[in-house]
């Protein structure tokens, strides 16, 4: 298998079932232009997130890394009428970018975009009294992931599902001895997870457009 077929094949299941969305496109383009990095999930992703937020019913959701709001469009459209997101972002020209397209996708009225390091922002969620997201989605600078974890942890409750983008990164996770801050660092998460007695947890690989990579899924247990 090669990447140029792992590519057509997710062509294939974009065409057949993520119909064609001028919004989502123009996310996409607008943050090319702006020259935000390409890292945003795929469409089939993005829909499997939202197939994810309707499932477990969520009205609220905490998503770790907004970039350019392409994967935080495809979550808030899983809300109800009176359901929240609040994304955060370190970077303000991706947050700017990221509002707009929201605003686009007339989304806004749902959406928050927090803009600063999230290690920073995450404890005045916890000030503010947001102890109870139904779905966190973890999606930012891989060696601060152990940190989002136990933040995320901290404002969740039983029944909560927290998935993590990049847990694979190209088969990489499996080298112990790798100095890349980023594989040590989902490499830390994914021991976490699995240790932790409140979570219920599986990573999957994936491959794709995106390459080589997976997700890590867990769901909060009763204490």
């Amino acid at each position: 298998m090669s990447q140029q077929q792992w590519t057509a094949v997710d062509r294939y299941i974009t065409d057949l079932f993520v119909p064609d969305d001028p919004v989502l496109e123009a996310a996409l383009e607008v943050s090319t232009a702006s020259g935000l990095p390409p890292h945003n999930v795929s469409p089939n992703q993005g829909k499997l997130l939202m197939l994810l937020a309707q499932l477990r019913g969520a009205r609220t959701i905490l998503e770790i890394g907004t970039l350019g709001g392409y994967s935080t469009i495809w979550l808030a459209r899983a809300l109800p009428a009176d359901g929240h997101l609040i994304s955060l972002e370190f970077n303000p020209k991706h947050a700017e970018v990221a509002r707009a397209n929201i605003a686009r996708a007339r989304l806004q009225a749902k959406v928050e975009v927090r803009v600063g390091r999230a290690i920073d922002t995450l404890p005045l969620l916890e000030q503010e009294g947001h102890s109870s997201f139904d779905l966190i989605f973890i999606d930012a600078d891989k060696p601060s992931n152990p940190d989002y974890l136990a933040w995320a942890l901290k404002l969740a409750h039983p029944g909560t599902l927290i998935i993590g983008d990049n847990v694979v990164r190209d088969g990489a996770v499996i080298d112990a001895t790798s100095t890349d801050p980023n594989v040590q660092g989902i490499r830390r998460f994914n021991e976490l997870m699995a240790a932790e007695p409140r979570l219920s947890a599986t990573a999957i690989q994936t491959v794709g457009s995106k390459g080589y990579d997976g997700f890590a899924l867990a769901i909060v247990s009763p204490s």
